[in-house]
C-alpha cells in the first residue's frame, strides 16, 4: 500500500492508454478527439479521487477507489 499512496496519481493516464488500445481495438474511427473524449471520461470515473476528511483531530487526506474497500490515509 506504500508504493499506491506515492503513485495513485499514475493510474489516471495508465488508464486512457489503456482504453485507447481497447478502443481502438474493438472500434475504427479516424475521430482521435472522440476516441479521447470517451477514455478520457472512462478513465476519470474509473480513477481514484483525493478527499480531505475533517477529524477531530485536524483534516486527513484519504485515497476512495471503486475497487479498493477502505479508503487510504495519506497523512
Amino acid at each position: 500500500m506504500n508504493l499506491f499512496k506515492k503513485t495513485y496519481w499514475l493510474i489516471y493516464p495508465i488508464l486512457i492508454v489503456l482504453f485507447m488500445f481497447i478502443f481502438d481495438h474493438f472500434y475504427k474511427t479516424n475521430s482521435f478527439l472522440l476516441k479521447g473524449g470517451i477514455c478520457a471520461v472512462l478513465a476519470f470515473i474509473l480513477s481514484p479521487r483525493k478527499k480531505i476528511i475533517h477529524t477531530q483531530t485536524g483534516a486527513v487526506k484519504q485515497i476512495t477507489w471503486l475497487f479498493l474497500k477502505k479508503p487510504i490515509v495519506i497523512d
